[in-house]
């Protein structure tokens, strides 16, 4: 027997506490092919509190072989940190469940002669202005700004979108009406920070997911968004629908855009989460992701077809195509409006709450046949108790939302309002 045979079988996760919380069925599905689960985790992570989760037997992460944490996701460390694994372990896959981490891991699946989105893709995925640049004909009007060149920042016209190439979660994106107010955002940015300054794109937003194995597009969903763009300069998600509720013309549009930015990235293998905008009906490239999405996206698109999708991720990791199905359901998150001040308690009415932040785990959600009625199917808490409620400025700061499982008919506006209705917030006041 040869040495590759008597290494045992991993699987390398790169990931943080806040998505394994999220996507641990990755894990357990990992541990259950009879694959050691491997963790990467960033500096974001509160490591004692993933190695506490590990040693709890009940614990879905608790079947995590093995946790690394590196100060940053440059890809000479990463690779040099995980260079005894490669050894001692016959790594079968590499899965990204964190933006940090794309890099890396298409880097070390590309090396490893194992299937990802391919090094050129992971790397234009993870970064904005080779988006704007590679993907041109894509995307909406821009400029982009490197540090020294800050004091040169301009608007082409007003108003406009000003965001930091580097950053997630929509932090530091923001409207601007003018050069004023185009100075204050450039001064909020670190010095080090490249800048892009967009036209603004007016119109609803979508994502599309998409698995694709070797190249082939398999399987694509698309979910319609909801912003506080109306009443704010900033673009916090607060809601999600999967599957949009569009006319077929506009989705068809979607999917059709998205299949011709993953053939333009020679895309290989693996989920890609990209952002849109319909403008006047037609497809306008927001940002493309070489990863899971965030927010409650793969459990919506499980209660829509009925399928967990981590499974799935799994296959395209290991080079298996996977069959995946489409929705017959659709599925709702709504982030619950709040006012300023202390979090100190949710409840609801029918539902238990699952703070997510407490023990690091969602909660396991069961499908439903399509026929079935609508229900809650999960209420979660993302921040911690004692946590500063104020305005949204980017998705760090929402609260409690909700998770609506609906038949294909059903009012998602409608439905959903029943129960975010249904959820209390106690807040305490800031002092005067």
């Amino acid at each position: 027997m040869n040495r590759q045979s008597e290494r045992p079988p991993a699987v390398i996760v790169m990931s943080d506490l806040a998505a394994l919380a999220r996507q641990h069925r990755l894990i357990t599905d990992i541990a259950e092919r009879g694959l050691a689960p491997l963790v990467v985790v960033g500096p974001t992570t509160d490591l004692a509190k993933l190695t506490g989760h590990i040693a709890e037997p009940a614990h879905p992460l608790s079947r995590i072989e093995a946790v690394r944490q590196f100060p940053d996701a440059v890809i000479a460390g990463v690779l040099a940190s995980v260079q005894d694994w490669i050894a001692d372990y016959d790594i079968r896959g590499v899965i990204c469940s964190g933006e940090v981490f794309v890099d890396p891991c298409g880097v070390l699946s590309e090396a490893l002669g194992l299937p990802g989105p391919g090094a050129w893709a992971a790397r234009v995925c993870r970064d904005k202005v080779m988006q704007r640049v590679i993907l041109r004909d894509h995307g909406p009007a821009w400029r982009a700004f490197a540090p020294h060149q800050r004091e040169s920042a301009a608007a082409d016209a007003y108003p406009a979108v000003v965001k930091p190439a580097g950053r997630m979660f929509s932090s530091g994106v923001v409207r601007v009406e003018n050069d004023e107010e185009l100075r204050a955002a450039l001064a909020a940015y670190e010095p080090d920070e490249t800048i892009l300054v967009e036209e603004l794109v007016t119109g609803p937003e979508f994502s599309v997911e998409a698995l694709v194995h070797r190249g082939e597009l398999l399987w694509s969903g698309v979910t319609a968004k909801l912003t506080n763009e109306d009443d704010s300069r900033y673009f916090t998600e607060i809601g999600h629908t999967s599957p949009a509720d569009v006319p077929l013309a506009h989705s068809d549009a979607l999917v059709a855009a998205n299949a011709a930015i993953l053939k333009a990235l020679r895309f290989d293998s693996g989920i890609t989460h990209a952002e849109f905008r319909l403008r006047d009906g037609q497809p306008v490239l927001m940002e493309i992701a070489a990863r899971l999405p965030g927010d409650a996206i793969t459990m919506m698109w499980h209660l829509a077809t009925g399928k967990p999708i981590e499974p799935a991720i799994v296959d395209l990791a290991l080079g298996v195509r996977p069959d995946y199905p489409a929705p017959t359901r659709r599925a709702v998150q709504r982030f619950v409006e709040h006012t300023p001040g202390r979090l100190t308690d949710v409840r609801y009415d029918g539902e238990p709450v699952s703070w997510i932040v407490d023990d690091a785990v969602w909660p396991l959600v069961e499908a439903t046949t399509p026929d079935a009625p609508a229900r809650c199917a999960s209420v979660m808490v993302a921040l911690a108790r004692g946590s500063r409620l104020g305005a949204l400025h980017d998705s760090s700061g929402r609260s409690a939302y909700v998770v609506a499982d609906l038949p294909w008919d059903a009012d998602p506006v409608a439905e959903v309002r029943a129960y975010t209705d249904r959820v209390e917030l106690t807040i305490e006041p800031d002092p005067a």
